[in-house]
């Protein structure tokens, strides 16, 4: 251990500070709704967001039962459209994003040696914000006229067509975005204010380097989707005309602000995965990580070339051919630094002491997986054959392997990498491999069909089709069903015993080879951490003491 925490994560000389009062931590239900410990928000963001989770989920089912078979089961086209929208934002802004969040708050202070988030009661505040919003879209079913039916990507002209309901969205989006902007402002000062001494910006771990960056993003692109649905909401109630055809209005550049935000959230959604699977790969493959500049260099080049791609989700909007070309080429450009992200790991990997558990099967089969979505990414990127394919079932599967595979894949794996240091015990590995392997195969059956449905035609967002997509739309269903089943096994399988303390101790180092200032601190990680901040070796991975 060290010289700077002793086992209760109090430091030396200050047992009796003005932090003395919340040593003990506070109990009940004021230890949750008035959180301002950054470890505690962010358990609650990993709650919130596994719940929203298995909402999104069970709508996503509903979308697969009514595409068991051909013909008309279970629910009209209107509520079919209805549960599509709804699964696409539900999973976005209230499962995947908030996740990320949680798994920051718990690891920056950590992974950074702070004693905690910059601006605590702020944390607090962008957590429940979180929660109105949520219940705004969940109920926005029940709603005269139901939910939103426009699509995640709510173009226009349908919005300015729905009910309250989609008031009610928007709505809910400005509060989900002022919380992201929030939670941004505080992971950046954190980050650039509160490192240990001796820790330069060029010796922090993956993860926190992918979080600034993501940060970034997130505070300049989350203003442009609150303009378009401002204006949106203008449109629909004050008489304005930007998107109305009849008012002189252009729905399409309804798209480009949307995209101009929308392409960068793509990545703002998949960069902290690179930072989780860039700490988790090294550690079990017992080696450095290669090309630590490299990574950070990509990591940056992703960040800003992310915002001159939009269009390529426009190319059937008669772009000129001048337009459809940068935006082509652009995106091609895009694959470049992705591509040195994977190369690292497998060169990583390569000739490493690599030994299996369930951090690593998660992130091995991430990168399988996201390299997938990643082909299909560049075979949508070429403007003749994205023409054919738009609004098909290619790009449903591309996106899924992208965003299912690669964030969910990446989230899983730090949760079986950082848990045992939250709860102080060690998860069943066996679980852990049922998780991985019922959750790899039962994904490519669902999504990897998907695939041929769109090269042979067949439209997303449609609830019945012709006979001869019949069985590749039963074996996505089955799949769908399966993964869906994984999941409430993992929480009550994995995670419920976890959270009530059942299981091995966890030791201090429960990865041996893992490296950084997490594995200092004792398992479970105290209530308060370094308090003073913590010395470092040169480099920047251990405490010294």
């Amino acid at each position: 251990m060290s010289a700077v925490l002793d086992p209760t994560g109090h430091t030396a000389g200050h047992a009796h500070d003005h932090h003395d009062h919340a040593h003990h931590g506070p109990t009940g239900w004021r230890r949750w709704v008035f959180a301002t410990n950054h470890k505690d928000i962010g358990t609650l963001y990993l709650l919130f967001s596994f719940t929203m989770l298995m909402i999104g989920g069970f709508l996503a089912l509903m979308i697969r039962a009514e595409l068991f078979q051909p013909g008309l089961q279970i629910v009209n086209p209107e509520l079919f459209n209805q549960f599509t929208t709804m699964h696409g934002l539900i999973m976005v802004f209230g499962a995947i994003m908030p996740a990320f969040v949680g798994f920051a708050n718990w690891m920056i202070p950590l992974q950074i040696g702070a004693s905690d988030m910059a601006f605590a009661r702020m944390n607090n505040f962008s957590f429940w914000l979180m929660i109105p919003a949520a219940i705004m879209l969940v109920t926005s079913f029940f709603m005269p006229g139901g939910a939103p039916a426009a699509g995640w990507t709510l173009y226009a002209p349908l919005t300015l067509q729905m009910g309250p309901s989609m008031d009610a969205g928007i709505f809910a989006m400005h509060i989900l975005g002022a919380s992201s902007i929030m939670g941004s402002i505080n992971i950046i000062v954190t980050i650039l204010n509160m490192r240990a001494p001796g820790m330069t910006l060029m010796k922090m771990p993956m993860f926190v380097w992918t979080w600034l960056i993501t940060a970034y993003l997130l505070i300049a692109v989350m203003p442009v989707l609150a303009g378009a649905i401002t204006m949106t909401l203008t449109d629909r109630h004050f008489g304005t005309s930007f998107f109305n055809p009849a008012g002189g209005g252009d729905p399409v550049m309804y798209q480009h602000i949307f995209w101009f935000f929308g392409h960068p959230e793509v990545y703002i959604m998949i960069l902290p995965a690179f930072g989780i699977i860039s700490q988790i790969v090294p550690a079990f493959s017992r080696k450095k990580l290669f090309g630590y500049a490299s990574m950070v260099y990509a990591t940056s080049s992703i960040a800003i070339l992310s915002f001159i791609v939009w269009a390529h989700h426009m190319f059937t909007t008669g772009m000129p051919v001048t337009g459809q070309l940068f935006f082509m080429y652009a995106t091609m450009l895009i694959s470049v630094p992705t591509a040195v992200k994977i190369f690292n790991w497998i060169a990583t990997m390569w000739r490493g002491s690599m030994t299996f558990e369930t951090p690593m099967l998660f992130a091995v089969g991430f990168i399988f997986v996201f390299t997938m979505g990643g082909f299909t990414g560049l075979i949508l990127s070429m403007a003749p054959i994205d023409i054919q394919l738009q609004d098909t079932y290619y790009v449903v599967a591309h996106f899924h392997y992208v965003l299912v595979a690669g964030s969910l894949f990446s989230m899983f794996a730090a949760y079986y990498y950082w848990a045992p240091k939250w709860t102080g015990v060690m998860y069943s590995e066996a679980r852990g491999r049922i998780h991985f392997w019922g959750s790899l195969i039962t994904f490519n059956i669902t999504f990897f069909p998907m695939h041929f449905l769109g090269l042979a035609g067949m439209p997303r967002r449609y609830a019945d089709y012709p006979m001869q997509f019949a069985d590749f739309n039963m074996v996505a269903s089955i799949g769908a069903f399966g993964f869906g089943f994984m999941q409430v096994y993992f929480f009550l399988a994995v995670v419920l015993p976890a959270m009530r303390g059942k299981g091995e101790p966890a030791p201090q180092r429960p990865w041996e080879a893992a490296e950084g200032l997490e594995w200092e601190v004792p398992s479970p990680a105290p209530f308060h951490t370094y308090e003073t901040p913590p010395r470092l070796d040169a480099s920047a991975t251990r405490v010294i003491g």
